[in-house]
């Protein structure tokens, strides 16, 4: 028997399994790193799915032989698990396009895949287990070349259809992504990912058309090699999840008077028709007429419209609002403007203590050179 095989792949199981917990756990634990609670969380389920669930079942049912019906359940499950973690994965990608619009049609259309599939995998001798050798009288490793598996008709169909089906929807999605993104540099990673992701599922369909194990094993070697990638991007850059979908569209500061200080707008976002300036001073007033009745803690700040979040922060010890319009208001952009108002605040507070008082005249062209500052907090939207 070769133990090479077998040893290789429990060796890459193993790290597989644990890099993929130390991710998840990592992804939870910063769910905020990730735009939006939602993003990040099927972030850390496509991980779990892949690295734990789906490498589990595949080794399971490949490098050691319980039985001919628990091996085969154990494939099913594989299965299952491969086709979960590309419907989330798709789903990823429709966030990466734009936020809180995904299109029914191909979402629709997986789940449906996914019922066949289940009902397909739940109908007897859906898959048959082909052994080259003698049946084993208990549990052993085995040589992954010497166990096969085979679809029936029906399910050898939906199976199919399910992966050839997704490479293009990928790799459509990639494409779209890196045409309307502002920094081209940005949604590569993104391009690069869906064109690697599709070489294991490529694999994939053509160990189910002539079920050579050569090709199962390259699949799942290649599919770890890019989970190991994707990992550490997830872990080093997730910048990516909240700057390829996320738009900020202008910075106004306002005095407590009403004035507009400083307005700062992006270029290159002409989907917006939203005029800052009457939303600031929609906000302000509102808020002035509020301040008489409310404490602090209940003032407006989010006005959510059709095309945009308008997200404002008050600083009442230094008499001034902070407005950013954006297309989806998320921890990232509460944290920068937190810290660009305390840089702000910090820079300019002798000219701030100067108009603390409302009646006294404001020169905005004390603050002419904040360009610098927002520029500096805010570069990832540039």
């Amino acid at each position: 028997m070769n133990y090479i095989t077998p040893l290789s792949l429990i060796i890459g199981y193993f790290f597989i399994f644990s890099l993929g917990l130390a991710v998840t756990i990592y992804i939870i634990r910063n769910l905020k790193n990730y735009g939006t609670r939602l993003l990040g969380l099927l972030t850390a389920a496509t991980v779990f799915s892949l690295g734990i669930i789906h490498a589990t079942f595949y080794i399971l049912s490949v490098v050691i032989f319980f039985s001919e019906d628990i091996n085969i359940l154990f494939w099913k499950f594989s299965i299952l698990s491969w086709f979960i973690s590309l419907i989330i994965t798709a789903l990823l990608f429709s966030f990466f396009r734009e936020y809180k619009k995904i299109k029914p049609s191909p979402f629709l259309f997986y789940t449906l895949l996914l019922g066949l599939s289940i009902g397909a995998l739940l109908t007897p001798d859906s898959i048959t287990l082909n052994l080259n050798t003698s049946i084993p009288s208990s549990i052993i490793f085995i040589d992954p070349s010497l166990i096969n598996y085979s679809f029936n008709v029906i399910t050898g169909t939906i199976t199919l259809a399910f992966q050839i089906l997704t490479i293009p929807y990928y790799l459509y999605i990639a494409i779209i992504i890196k045409i309307r993104s502002k920094k081209k540099e940005d949604s590569l990673p993104i391009l690069i990912n869906a064109i690697i992701f599709s070489i294991p599922i490529s694999l994939y369909i053509l160990y189910l058309l002539f079920h050579h194990t050569l090709l199962r094993e390259l699949f799942i070697i290649i599919l770890w090699v890019s989970y190991f990638g994707v990992s550490i991007t997830l872990v080093k850059k997730p910048e990516l999840f909240f700057v390829i979908p996320n738009r900020i569209y202008s910075i106004n500061i306002y005095h407590k008077s009403g004035i507009l200080i400083y307005s700062y707008n992006f270029k290159d976002q002409p989907e917006i028709k939203t005029e800052s300036t009457i939303w600031g001073n929609i906000l302000i007033g509102l808020n002035h007429i509020l301040s008489e009745f409310l404490d602090k803690k209940d003032k407006i700040n989010v006005i959510q419209t059709k095309e945009a979040d308008v997200v404002v922060k008050y600083e009442e010890d230094s008499g001034y609002a902070l407005i950013v319009i954006t297309n989806r208001k998320n921890s990232i952009v509460e944290d920068l403007m937190r810290n660009f108002s305390n840089e702000f605040k910090r820079k300019y507070k002798n000219e701030l203590n100067e108009i603390l008082d409302i009646n006294k005249i404001i020169n905005v062209s004390e603050f002419s050179d904040l360009k610098d500052l927002i520029e500096k907090f805010f570069q990832l939207y540039l």
